[in-house]
């Protein structure tokens, strides 16, 4: 297993985020995740799982919606797209930071997770199911120049 020593860096081009979907996304956090558990878990009809992290910098416990596809029993794989921005979102660089510190919510259950970033034919393989199942992933992936991330997360 090959873990997270280092971030993926940044890129020079991608999806403009603005201070309005930053904003939206901090005042309206509990309430959005709030609304995903009661539709099932799910945004615009795709699975959603809500990781929690601790801050990179601020050491403060995190939760966010993310996307994932299945990978076998007990394993999810969730890109660090930020919508295919020229940078990483934050809750991958708090990944890196506490690696030790990770759990999912999936489906109402709790998992305690460690965190794979998949590279070579592994991320390749991944990548493939994920954008065949998320297309919007392939998207994502042409706005920018960065490559994403592809992360697996396990139950501990």
């Amino acid at each position: 297993m090959t873990t997270i020593r280092t971030a993926t860096r940044s890129g020079t081009r991608g999806a403009r985020i603005t201070w309005a979907h930053l904003l939206v996304a901090k005042l309206f956090r509990k309430a959005l995740i709030r609304s995903h558990r009661k539709k099932g878990d799910t945004f615009l009809g795709q699975p959603v799982l809500y990781l929690t992290t601790k801050g990179a910098k601020s050491g403060t416990v995190r939760v966010t919606p993310v996307g994932y596809v299945l990978d076998g029993p007990n394993a999810w794989l969730v890109v660090a797209s930020l919508g295919g921005a020229a940078r990483n979102p934050a809750w991958y660089y708090n990944v890196v930071a506490h690696p030790d510190a990770l759990s999912i919510e999936v489906a109402g259950k709790r998992y305690d997770v460690t965190a794979e970033q998949l590279t070579g034919d592994r991320r390749a393989e991944a990548w493939d199911r994920i954008t065949a199942e998320r297309p919007s992933m392939a998207e994502y992936q042409t706005q920018t120049d960065r490559i994403l991330p592809v992360l697996r997360l396990t139950a501990a």
